[in-house]
């Protein structure tokens, strides 16, 4: 208990009353820890539960699949580290690079909509397959885990989230030249390590869907399809690089005909364990 009290445990959730997210917020609590929650709904359980916190103010989600929850958790997250991390002197210089990177985000986010088409295309070719690989590393391997439940919940397909430093520990024995694989390839510092698992795919034959920044043209000579995003600062990469995954689970659905804000078996908040 001692450890705990020396943390600040911060407790994420979209409904604010996920059943093993609140058994562990009442864990530390009861050993006296500081709770920050992070929430989009005013009044739930883990807005009252906590000491403090953040309403992400997203707006209700309609859909079970949640979407705008998951980047507004990120964008308030981002802002609280640029809070904590303002008073350091040697952090100056990043926390401004950060504040300017949300200011230009909307617009950015705008520019990576455009490419809906683009990625309905995608769709198109992949809607018929029975699996699919994500992989990604840094702040990018919960972008491919996202990604992955998106496509699980709203498609049916199976889709697996791999942090990409792992490939070689098992996931590898499953690219061929039938699997699809995306891997987000950004230029952040674990950009050479990500290139690595590339090349390692794309030598077994795999087909690689790569998501890499504008102007990488090493990246895009070596995919078998590649959608470039805007360069921003490598914390809010990830927001802009979950947003064509997220486009691309919804069209999987649409093209097999399913209801995308009601998948089967799912509700919106899970509230037994």
């Amino acid at each position: 208990s001692s450890g705990i009290n020396a943390e600040w445990p911060l407790r994420s959730g979209q409904s604010g009353e996920t059943a093993d997210t609140l058994n562990a917020l009442r864990y530390c609590k009861s050993r006296g820890a500081l709770l920050l929650g992070i929430t989009n709904t005013v009044g739930s359980a883990i807005s009252r539960e906590t000491d403090c916190g953040i309403h992400i103010n997203a707006g209700p989600e309609i859909g079970v699949a949640s979407t705008k929850a998951y980047t507004s958790q990120i964008v308030s997250m981002v802002m609280l580290s640029v809070m904590i991390g303002s008073d350091s002197i040697s952090k100056q210089k990043r926390c401004a690079d950060i504040i300017q990177g949300l200011k230009e985000l909307p617009e950015l986010i705008r520019k990576v909509l455009k490419k809906n088409d683009e990625i309905l295309a995608l769709a198109k070719e992949l809607f018929e397959e029975k699996s699919l690989l994500l992989m990604g590393r840094g702040y990018n391997y919960a972008t491919c885990l996202e990604g992955a439940l998106k496509v699980k919940e709203v498609s049916y397909m199976h889709s697996e989230g791999i942090l990409s430093g792992e490939l070689k520990h098992g996931p590898l024995a499953l690219v061929d030249e039938n699997m699809p694989c995306v891997i987000v390839v950004v230029k952040d510092n674990t950009y050479s390590k990500c290139h690595n698992a590339l090349q390692q795919v794309k030598a077994r034959q795999g087909r690689p869907i790569t998501i890499c920044e504008e102007g990488d043209t090493e990246v895009q000579d070596m995919s078998f399809r590649s959608f470039s995003l805007p360069s921003t600062v490598d914390c809010l990469m990830n927001i802009l690089a979950v947003i064509p995954l997220q486009l691309l689970s919804f069209h999987l659905a649409t093209l097999k005909g399913l209801d995308v804000d009601c998948p089967r078996n799912l509700a919106k908040s899970v509230t037994t364990e």
